[in-house]
């Protein structure tokens, strides 16, 4: 049987898959990008367990087309999202690892 721990942070890692490919390749462009964050924030903090959402697009990464807008890219996506179950906390974060040039998700505590 999973630990009250383990269950959260079991939950953490769902939030920030459901994240990723929920939301990778919405439109996005420098004037909507802080409005693409709190919608994200918004729709994560729905689901159960969810105590914290914050998102950050990496807008330096932003290349945006001739119609003036760009495509929301994983590598772009910097979330931290803390979890509560059951007296157990976990937090997880979402980004860009250079090293593997791969948007990575790993437990924080």
């Amino acid at each position: 049987m999973p630990t009250d721990g383990e269950i959260a942070a079991f939950e953490a890692g769902i939030k920030l898959g459901a994240l990723y490919h929920q939301f990778v390749g919405s439109p996005v462009g420098a004037r909507t990008a802080a409005g693409l964050e709190k919608a994200i924030e918004e729709s994560i903090s729905l689901q159960p367990y969810v105590r914290r959402v914050r998102v950050e697009i990496d807008q330096k990464m932003l290349k945006e087309n001739v119609f003036g807008y760009g495509e929301l890219e994983g590598r772009m996506i910097r979330a931290d999202i803390e979890v509560y179950y059951r007296g157990a906390t976990a937090r997880a974060r979402l980004e860009y690892d250079p090293e593997t040039k791969y948007p990575m998700m790993r437990l924080l505590d």
